[in-house]
């Protein structure tokens, strides 16, 4: 899929958000975030040109062909809503949500995209995605993303009653990394692997604009002189989005 945006109407603004694990820690945190997040979704639709969300906005999720996962109706209703009015949503997979397949997209009219892509915004190029398996390192979950990728292992999976899989799969998600943070991430300097990763693409093609998730961090970082890495945190601890008015791209805080 091809997405860009030539030149932004004035007052109209570009959204991107990530990491809302949807699901966890417990039911009732995880719909008092949804609220929120349907909250700030409605304050972005009075001057949105566009909605960006870059992954693991559940912290679980696998479509059966006659079923999904219970819940989340809100935020669902809410980006219905907004497709409705012919504001653009796009969503990109992350390392939690990466079985999602057509249901998004026949039923919200909201695109899945599963790899990063380069585009242009208002004259300046961005380069986009969730962040997980980019960058050295982390050889264990790259080789995990090949076998959650293939066909055969989706196919199998599906075979298991939702009752099972999905019981089995939120279990799992209870221990994950965002279940457990206290705000203990912390910035790893020249070891920050999407860092290194955006100087690599950097090398190749210049970007005015990396974004990435996955990374739990909001982040604002120089990419050499002219460029810029933003990692957009997540919405457990920070709340962070970023927003591009066709001048400046920063971070900010939904009801801080």
């Amino acid at each position: 899929m091809t997405f860009h945006i030539n030149e932004l109407e004035p007052g109209k603004k570009v959204y991107f958000a990530s990491d809302f694990h949807l699901g966890v820690p417990d039911a009732k945190t995880s719909k008092e975030r949804e609220k929120k997040i349907v909250r700030w979704l409605e304050m972005a639709r009075h001057d949105a040109a566009a909605i960006l969300l870059l992954g693991d906005i559940f912290d679980f999720w696998f479509e059966y062909k006659h079923a999904i996962p219970k819940g989340f109706a809100r935020l669902q209703g809410k980006l219905a809503e907004l497709t409705d009015a012919g504001i653009p949503v796009l969503f990109f997979t992350g390392n939690h949500d990466m079985w999602m397949f057509d249901y998004f997209t026949e039923e919200l009219n909201i695109p899945i995209l599963r790899d990063p892509i380069s585009t242009s915004i208002g004259g300046k190029t961005f380069y986009i995605g969730h962040g997980d398996g980019l960058g050295p390192g982390d050889h264990t979950y790259k080789v995990l993303k090949k076998v959650f990728n293939n066909k055969a292992c989706q196919w199998l999976f599906a075979r298991l009653h939702p009752n099972l899989g999905i019981g089995v799969a939120n279990m799992w998600s209870r221990r994950s990394r965002i279940s457990n943070i206290k705000k203990d991430e912390s910035f790893l300097g020249d070891e920050e692997w999407l860092v290194q990763y955006c100087h690599e693409v950097q090398e190749k093609k210049h970007h005015d604009y990396y974004i990435f998730g996955h990374r739990h961090l909001p982040l604002d970082v120089p990419i050499g002189t002219n460029s810029r890495y933003l990692n957009l945190g997540e919405w457990v601890s920070f709340c962070t989005y970023g927003v591009y008015d066709g001048e400046k791209l920063k971070l900010e805080t939904f009801e801080a």
